[in-house]
């Protein structure tokens, strides 16, 4: 994929999102075409990245808030580049991409949808997304101990979260190869 050639790090994080999301997903008593827009939506919920400034997708430091709304938009463009790729479904896992960043409680971005108004799939790779990049170090964070992201990801159940999904993960997380530390 493009991205790799630019951010490493971002191609094996989509990776290991979409595994933990296609578990999430399976337990959620997905179909197969809802679990086929779920792996491809996860493993490119981050590629609008590529239209990132290198100094604003590498820094290693916290972005402050003019860069942290330039990196926002990656949710967008990443919608952008799903909706014309030569695939089936391709509008729906644009979609799926771009609502990734939505809060349950309708306070997330790019749109401020909420509950049952983001698609599941979106949901989902919410959470996978932010277990694993709590899990692991990055320039500006230490990585975190599955009991540490857990407690995070439990505290924001019902708001950034959808508690059902979190629930689930609870299931089986601490038992997979995606567990953190």
């Amino acid at each position: 994929m493009a991205l790799s050639e630019r951010d490493l790090y971002t191609e094996r994080h989509c990776a290991r999102v979409t595994g933990i999301a296609l578990t999430l997903g399976r337990l959620c008593g997905l179909s197969s075409r809802e679990l086929r827009l779920l792996r491809i939506g996860s493993t490119l919920h981050d590629v609008g990245k590529i239209g990132i400034p290198d100094y604003i997708l590498l820094k290693p430091a916290r972005l402050d808030a003019d860069e942290w709304a330039v990196m926002q938009r990656h949710a967008e463009l990443g919608q952008k580049i799903c909706d014309v790729l030569n695939i089936r479904n391709s509008e729906e896992i644009g979609r799926v991409v771009r609502h990734h960043h939505e809060a349950f409680d309708g306070t997330g971005y790019p749109d401020g949808l909420g509950g049952t108004s983001i698609p599941v799939q979106s949901r989902i790779i919410a959470i996978a997304d932010s277990y694993d990049a709590m899990a692991l170090a990055r320039p500006y964070h230490s990585p975190r101990s599955h009991a540490q992201v857990m407690e995070v990801l439990f505290d924001l159940a019902g708001t950034k979260y959808d508690p059902d999904i979190l629930d689930l993960l609870g299931t089986f997380i601490h038992r997979s190869r995606y567990r953190a530390a």
